[in-house]
Parts: C-alpha cells; structure tokens; sequence
C-alpha cells in the first residue's frame, strides 16, 4: 500500500466509522457526538483543511434556517394547544368509529407532514395523538405507525416537507411549480398506498368502537398561532414559486410569530430557544463536514458510476432500480448523510430530472423500511419512549417490508409517468 494513499484511508475509516456509531448509539450516547466527533478529529489529524470545514458549514446555513424556524413554529402550536386541539377534532369527527379516528389521524398527519415538516409529525403530533387516543381507549399501535409512515410517505409533497429535500437539492432547488409538476402525482400515490397497506395490516385493530369522547377547545392564542402558520405556509409557497431559498424565510416568519405572540401574552420569547434541538443543527453541521471531505478525496466516484450505469438503462429500470438501491440504503446509513452524498453526487454526475426525481423519492420514502432510516423515524421512536411506549426494531421492520415496497414501487412509476406525460 502507498503511503500517499493513508490520509485518504483514514479519513474514509473515521466518516464510516462516524455515521456507523450515530446509528448504533453506544451506551445511548447521541448522534452529535459521534458525528461532531468524527468531524474534529478530522480537523486535528489534518486529513482536511479548516478551509473546508468552514466551507461545508456555510454551505448548510438554508438547512439550519428551516430547521430551527420548524423547531420554534412547532412548538409554538403545541404551547398553545395546535396539535391537542387537532386530535381533539379527529377523536370527535370519528363519532366512535375506530377505523374513521385512523383515517382522520392519518389525514392530520399528512398535513403537519406538508406544511410543517415530517419532524413536526413525528416529535409533537405524535404525542399529542397519543394522549387522544389513550383517552379514546382504542390501541394504539395504528395510529402512532400513521404518524410515523405518513411523516415519510407525505414528506416529497413541498420543499418545505421534509429537511431533506433541501440537502438533496440545496445547490439547485426546483421553483415550486416544477416541483409539483414532479413530485405531485408520485406523491398522492406514496400516500395512498400507505393508506391501504396500513388499513390492511391493522384491520384486526380498526375494527370496533372508541369509547370516550374527548374535547379541547382552541384558545385565542392558539387560533393566534394557526393563523400564523397559514401565513407562514403562503410565504413559503409564494418564495417556492419565486426559486428562492427557503430557510431564511422559515426563520423569520418564526421570529415574526413568536414575537406577536410574547407581545401579546407577555411571554418570554427566550424560553423557545431551550425547545430548540440545537444537537439536531450541529448534527447536520457535522455530516456536511463529513460528506464534503469525502467528497474532496474523490470518494464519490463510485456513487457517480453507478448513477451513470443506472441512467445508461431503459427508463422503467433505470427508475426502479435507481429508487430502491437509495430507498434501502437509507436504512443502513440514514436519510441525512445519503442525502448530502446523493446532492453531491447528481450535481457532479449533471443527473437527468428523471433520476433526480428517483433519487428524493428513494430518500423521502425509503426510511418507512426501518426505525433507523430518517432523522424524523428515530425522533418518533424517542417520542414514544419518553410515554412509556417501545416499539421494536423488528416491529417496525415487519410493517415498513410491506409499506415500503409498495409505496416506493407506486411513486417510481407515478415519475414515469408524469415523464411520458409531460415530455
């Protein structure tokens, strides 16, 4: 072995072995920790410059600017009683009905996913559907997948939908009509197939009565907030339209309503800033570092010959084998990392529109396989732990083998189809 070739060795060891332990978690330490970790060493042992730490930082600063404004809008609507009041209102419109309260959570879930990120689902409607539903006495397995499934099928609908559609595109963001013209129909299909995978699977669940009625009224201030978000969702879509980037927006619609809403309460506005996962932010920090110093050693050819193999196919294959070798990836690596790489890797590789709408869709909808495919899958898991509640990996892996499949066999061939449509 050349001697030449042991910086660009170790520092593929150190990132491999960085996004191995955040997904593992010895001893429960936290992702950030290894990741960050993984990141300083590099810098200490000199295998990268700071020149380019501080590059790969910067360029993640859209990233960071929707996360903690999603952070801030989120909990603000669970503050003041957005999401107690939503389960409140899927319990009631059920009218006893334990296959109706599905459809309902299922349908709330898909709009948090949408317009306030699949995060929002995962960390605070989950919680708050679980409180509903124990008081509804129905089991609650059902619902909680929902969330979980629905944070992922439903997250390809917007931009604004899941923080990894801006790593994927953060270098050249679709304006949102392109967007919708792309992922629009791929994505009713991903929730509709969900849907159905998921009535079947439980049917033995949804089948019965709920027994108590619960009712949470929406305060002024909580109407205050909701109005808030609807403005905060125009703006966003209205900058989508405009080709503008988004997380700057989303961080100053935050500060806007959180400000409106101190002033009107008296509240301090500081508290929301311990709300804020600010491991979550350097987490992300951590793995641009990551990326780019593999990126910088040439690491990615790979990804770029089998993206170039992939694109040689027919269209059908192409497409299918595009989307499920991402889609399972995903859980063997986590959406955030694969995503950094597949931007990277479709800006070198100047991917057709095709196999860059195959790679989100692989990315979105992959993590519905097992707990450790998403950020947003790993923080519901953590949701439910804090209520007492475990689901396995292999629970987990037993529903997402046959959602999955479906719903990303669906979706691909909803591209496709949109491709020959609009050619």
């Amino acid at each position: 072995m050349s001697l030449a070739l042991l910086p660009s060795i170790s520092l593929l060891l150190i990132a491999a072995t960085s996004i191995l332990l955040m997904l593992i978690r010895p001893r429960g330490i936290q992702e950030v920790y290894w990741i960050g970790g993984g990141a300083v060493l590099l810098l200490v042992l000199r295998l990268i410059p700071l020149r380019l730490a501080g590059r790969a930082v910067t360029e993640g600063s859209d990233v960071y600017f929707f996360l903690v404004g999603m952070m801030v809008l989120s909990e603000l609507a669970r503050e003041y009683g957005v999401f107690d009041w939503l389960s409140s209102e899927a319990v009631r419109h059920a009218r006893g009905s334990r296959a109706r309260l599905f459809t309902l959570v299922y349908g709330f879930g898909t709009l948090v996913t949408i317009f306030l990120s699949n995060d929002a689902t995962a960390v605070v409607l989950t919680p708050a559907i679980l409180a509903a539903i124990r008081k509804a006495k129905v089991p609650p397995l059902p619902h909680l997948f929902a969330c979980a499934l629905i944070a992922n099928a439903a997250s390809f609908v917007l931009p604004i939908s899941n923080p990894a559609n801006l790593v994927v595109f953060r270098l050249g963001m679709p304006p949102l009509g392109r967007w919708l013209a792309w992922f629009g129909f791929p994505s009713i299909l991903s929730i509709a197939v969900t849907y159905i995978v998921m009535r079947f699977v439980f049917r033995k669940e949804l089948s019965g009565r709920t027994e108590d009625h619960i009712d949470v009224r929406l305060t002024t201030d909580g109407k205050l907030i909701l109005a808030g978000l609807g403005l905060t969702v125009a703006a966003l879509l209205i900058a989508s339209a405009m080709d503008r980037d988004l997380g700057l927006p989303t961080f100053l619609a935050a500060l806007i309503i959180t400000a409106i809403v101190s002033v009107k309460t008296r509240g301090n506005p500081l508290r929301l800033a311990k709300e804020i996962s600010w491991g979550t932010i350097a987490l992300v920090a951590g793995l641009f570092i990551l990326v780019d110093a593999v990126e910088s050693i040439g690491a990615l050819a790979f990804t770029h010959a089998v993206l170039a193999w992939a694109e040689r196919l027919a269209v059908v294959p192409s497409v299918l084998i595009t989307g499920f070798v991402v889609g399972v990836t995903n859980n063997l690596m986590n959406n955030l990392p694969l995503g950094l790489i597949a931007g990277e890797t479709l800006k070198a590789a100047h991917a057709t529109r095709l196999i860059a709408s195959a790679v989100l869709i692989g990315i979105d909808l992959g993590p519905n396989l097992s707990v450790s495919g998403s950020l947003a899958t790993i923080l519901w898991l953590i949701a439910l732990r804090r209520e007492k509640l475990d689901v396995s990996y292999w629970t987990f892996l037993r529903i997402g083998a046959i959602a999955m499949p479906m719903a990303l066999f669906a979706a691909l061939c909803g591209a496709v189809l949109v491709q020959a449509v609009t050619r």
